[in-house]
């Protein structure tokens, strides 16, 4: 029965269904932010609902079964664990956050399509390296704000007054938002040379080391896909050497 089961819950079919009603579910969630849907239709949403949430126990009840301890050792089956249970904690006054946690729920698409866990191990893989380039980007960020404070602070205190609103202003520059005419072009006014301090900051942060995230990205993933795909190769070699050892079997037998 067990080795049934898990054959069921492993097909595409089953997977497909738990996506479709994880999209579903989502959707439902959606419109329940709608007053007016919510007059007209709000038991009928709360009742699809209630019926999603059965749907993810029975699927993590079937896995709990089928796996028994082994269900703990994969990561995407905790993280389904966690954010189904989380939509069981009842909504009372004191975990009202929870309902508008509900959506997490969403979440699991995650799990349940590979193309996204693939992107998932991507970023996870990437961390050591992003985390090299957030040190630098913090350096860069501490040093241009002093700079900026201390160029700057007494004609724009709003702006460059203190090292945190530097840092703030610095950051909003960097994102490109409203950075020439709302920021360096009235600092220019004052200080007509500003201009070679905020270009080659703008183009050290937006242009060099923002690209360097997505880079590190990027190789982390094709790492991450490279290494799927070595294992499936690996998997199949392992295959067609057992089925050729059953095939000289039967040979010898014969």
């Amino acid at each position: 029965m067990r080795e049934r089961l898990r054959n069921f819950i492993e097909s595409s079919r089953f997977e497909w269904t738990i996506t479709a009603v994880i999209v579903a579910n989502a959707i439902v969630l959606g419109l329940e932010t709608v007053p007016s849907i919510m007059r007209d239709y709000g038991g009928l949403l709360l009742w699809l609902d209630q019926i999603a949430i059965a749907i993810f126990v029975i699927e993590l009840l079937l896995k709990l079964f089928v796996y028994r301890f082994k269900f703990f050792a994969n990561g995407w089956n905790v993280f389904d664990l966690i954010i189904v249970g989380a939509a069981l904690v009842p909504a009372s006054q004191q975990f009202s956050v929870l309902r508008a946690l509900r959506i997490l729920r969403a979440l699991r698409l995650i799990s349940v399509v590979p193309s996204m866990r693939k992107v998932i191990v991507g970023l996870f893989k990437a961390i050591p390296s992003i985390g090299t380039v957030i040190v630098m980007l913090l350096l860069l960020f501490y040093i241009s704000a002093v700079m900026a404070t201390k160029l700057f602070g007494e004609a724009f205190p709003d702006w460059f007054g203190n090292l945190g609103l530097s840092l703030y202003s610095l950051f909003q520059i960097m994102t490109l938002e409203s950075w020439s005419m709302g920021i360096v072009r009235p600092v220019m006014e004052v200080y007509p040379y500003a201009w070679a301090f905020f270009v080659p900051f703008i183009l050290l942060t937006s242009f060099i080391v923002l690209n360097l995230f997505i880079g590190v990205i990027v190789n982390a993933m094709a790492e991450a896909t490279g290494e799927e795909a070595h294992s499936e190769r690996e998997e199949i070699l392992l295959q067609l050497k057992a089925l050729r050892e059953d095939v000289a079997k039967l040979g010898k037998q014969g």
